[in-house]
């Protein structure tokens, strides 16, 4: 069994994701029972809360973005905040974020640490103690550290002993749109592989990534390393990237509001290659499961 691209973006048609799309894309007249059965849920693990600091986007409401999400029938996602990008103040970035989660179920909040800080070690344990975060992001191109620095490797640890999950964000804009005075470049994964094998359990996702042919050779031979699907690119990009790596590493991901979450879904089903389970897998059971292991 496939699912159409009418399934995937359509969970709650009623809404629509716009006037001309939702009648475009509704389920026909006594169809929708079996629609509900037979539509696989979603799991957006790569969402951002607040305003990206250097221009406004669509969705940077959280009640926008979240209306939008329950309009493409995603029922959950992870959602760190783009106020730790800039903001030196990273306790009170987590603790809004904790608290516009609260208020709207279909978000977990995902914390943001910053190595550079002095007090970093204090706001990861606020993270999973005080706020019950199942995960932290990073983002040491913007904060300024190397993967091969050794606060990082002792965040992981510190993360894998607690049982939470590490995102890493490998990028966030392309270098070509940045602003000329704030350019960041990709974060060079290469010690990577070496790092995680060096702690026993340890779980990190990367978040936005556009693996090459190489280092996906070699990062399919790590285990604890995820991936999303926000910036896979081709028409059969996922596809292959499920194909290559080991069961259950990749999950759906859309780098909402500074991606379209329309285009992510698309990308994930229109090749038409992935089989039932494959697409389930992808689409929340992956994630489902990389949460449920902070319970083990």
């Amino acid at each position: 069994m496939r699912f159409s691209r009418r399934e995937l973006l359509c969970a709650s048609v009623a809404t629509g994701v716009t006037a001309g799309t939702g009648a475009a894309l509704a389920p026909r007249p006594g169809k929708a029972e079996e629609d509900d059965s037979r539509r696989p849920r979603i799991i957006d693990t790569n969402v951002s809360l607040f305003q990206w600091p250097f221009r406004r986007l669509p969705l940077d409401d959280a009640d926008s973005l979240v209306a939008k999400l329950r309009s493409l029938g995603i029922e959950q996602a992870w959602a760190s905040s783009f106020e730790g990008l800039l903001h030196r103040d990273i306790a009170s970035v987590n603790r809004r974020l904790a608290e516009a989660c609260r208020s709207r179920l279909e978000l977990v909040p995902i914390g943001c640490i910053n190595l550079e800080l002095p007090d970093w070690e204090s706001d990861l344990h606020r993270c999973f103690g005080e706020h019950g975060m199942p995960g932290v992001r990073l983002h040491p191109n913007y904060h300024g550290y190397k993967l091969d620095d050794p606060r990082f490797v002792r965040l992981i640890e510190l993360a894998t002993k607690a049982g939470r999950f590490v995102q890493l964000a490998t990028v966030l804009e392309d270098t070509r749109t940045q602003h000329p005075l704030v350019r960041v470049a990709d974060v060079d994964l290469t010690p990577l592989p070496r790092i995680i094998s060096q702690v026993d359990g340890a779980r990190v996702q990367l978040l936005n990534h556009r693996p090459s042919a190489a280092t996906l050779k070699i990062f399919a031979k790590t285990d604890g390393l995820y991936f999303d699907t926000s910036r896979v690119e081709s028409t059969d990009g996922v596809p292959q990237l499920v194909d290559q790596l080991s069961s259950g590493r990749v999950l759906y991901g859309s780098h909402a509001p500074l991606l379209i979450p329309e285009a992510a879904l698309i990308r994930v089903n229109e090749a038409g290659l992935l089989d039932d389970a494959a697409l389930r897998g992808l689409l929340g059971e992956n994630a489902e499961a990389l949460m449920q292991a902070n319970r083990s």
